[in-house]
């Protein structure tokens, strides 16, 4: 989900080349003296359909034993999004939301019987039943607007102990805190850096850390609201971060840097230093404590990497035709969901809809 930067331009900046399809037509058969070996064997672990237009973050729910996915739909002449109810196995599609506003970041409660999505072009936040895929509640953060009629975008969404942290996209940045039940605004955590863009919490600090678009890492005390430390590379290089991801056994925090590092930085928690490095386009990222793996999206490389975590060494990669974006890891932590942009056209028509992968993971 990098592209919310600007909300008026959320779907072109996030979306980059054609769908396609797992099920592709295989080559012609040859003469009956070709051996049945030169045809290449299909990846048994990859399943993949084309599911719609405008597809961003995703959401599993253990009670209603469903994946959810964001949808924005079409940023041409069509309003409104969609949520999916889809089958977590098969990816068939079990149930449909239309809603009037573009969803986009997720979040599900610790019971998983709801799950929270982002309405960033609205500045909003919907509150959705698990079970049913209904919106039970909206929420419309005041806030001025820009020159455009625009409010400040509502990137990515944190669920923590009966709050929610909504960043905010704007110049300078802050983080919307919601209170869960009553659903509505508790406070506001101002003067984030340019652009907050992703947000996790850590068992391991017992804080909150926030990216932007300045490069910053916020450590945020959960309990007062206050950031109380800013982390850089501290390189002297000029960073827009994204997303992360931790291993809080080791201290570790994974950030990825799609625009202008084009790396994944990994800072050690006890000092807030950069202590490896990773080369290559990175936008989401996730961390797999049982399997000690790391998962990463290149939306330019057309790939999803399986890191080991230790080594950092690539132990399998995936390539695509169309553009990996967000990224979910199963409850079993032995599968991986993708989600797969197709490309924008110049009047913000796409060439063909997007798509949604599950990796069964060896």
């Amino acid at each position: 989900m990098k592209s919310l930067f600007s909300p008026r331009k959320a779907a072109v900046a996030a979306a980059i080349v054609a769908a396609f399809s797992l099920t592709a037509c295989q080559a012609p058969a040859k003469k009956a003296e070709a051996p049945a070996a030169a045809a290449k064997p299909v990846d048994t672990s990859l399943t993949q359909r084309t599911l719609g237009d405008g597809l961003y973050e995703m959401a599993y729910s253990p009670a209603a034993k469903a994946l959810y996915v964001a949808s924005a739909q079409s940023f041409k002449d069509v309003n409104g999004g969609v949520i999916y109810r889809l089958d977590p196995t098969t990816l068939e599609t079990k149930g449909v939301t239309h809603t009037d506003l573009k969803n986009f970041g997720t979040a599900i409660d610790e019971a998983g019987n709801v799950f929270y999505t982002t309405n960033s072009l609205d500045g909003a936040i919907s509150k959705v039943d698990a079970q049913s895929g209904k919106v039970l509640e909206r929420l419309v953060f005041p806030g001025k607007k820009d020159k455009e009629g625009y409010p400040a975008g509502a990137r990515e969404v944190l669920w923590h102990g009966n709050e929610l942290y909504v960043g905010r996209v704007a110049d300078p940045g802050y983080i919307s805190v919601v209170d869960e039940k009553t659903f509505k605004l508790k406070t506001t955590i101002k003067n984030a850096g340019k652009w907050v863009t992703g947000i996790i919490y850590s068992p391991l600090t017992e804080r909150i850390y926030a990216t932007n678009g300045a490069g910053e890492i916020l450590v945020i005390n959960p309990r007062t609201h206050k950031i109380e430390k800013r982390w850089t590379a501290g390189d002297g290089k000029e960073y827009l971060f994204l997303n992360m991801a931790e291993d809080p056994a080791t201290g570790r925090l994974f950030v990825t840097d799609d625009s202008k590092g084009k790396a994944t930085l990994v800072f050690d928690e006890r000092t807030g230093k950069v202590i490896k490095r990773i080369e290559g386009d990175a936008l989401a990222i996730k961390f797999n404590a049982k399997r000690n793996e790391i998962y990463i999206s290149q939306r330019e490389s057309k790939k999803v990497l399986q890191l080991d975590a230790t080594t950092y060494a690539v132990k399998n990669s995936w390539s695509f035709d169309n553009n990996p974006n967000s990224l979910l890891i199963g409850p079993d932590n032995n599968t991986l969901y993708v989600t797969l942009k197709a490309e924008f056209n110049k009047d913000s028509s796409t060439k063909g809809q997007d798509q949604i992968a599950r990796i069964a993971l060896k």
